[in-house]
């Protein structure tokens, strides 16, 4: 079990999650990942990470679906 911070945006607005997500990772210190859980396969909020973090950011399929998805984002150490 990890010290990740879970972040669960399956009772969020579709139109919230991304914000949410990004904050999160925002707030990140280097090394430190958070877990995000959802209810479909965020790989569209992939794409937009590897756009604008190019190399900045870690993605770790923890489960994949059908219900639930988690992925460890994270931000590596400097």
């Amino acid at each position: 079990m990890s010290n990740d911070t879970q972040l669960d945006v399956r009772n969020d607005v579709p139109q919230r999650r991304h914000e949410l997500i990004l904050q999160t990772y925002h707030d990140l210190q280097a090394g430190t990942a958070f877990e995000l859980v959802n209810d479909h396969d965020p790989k569209p909020l992939w794409y937009q990470f590897d756009a604008e973090f190019p190399g900045q950011f870690t993605w770790e399929y923890l489960e994949q679906g059908p219900d639930v998805w988690r992925v460890r984002i994270g931000r590596p150490a400097a």
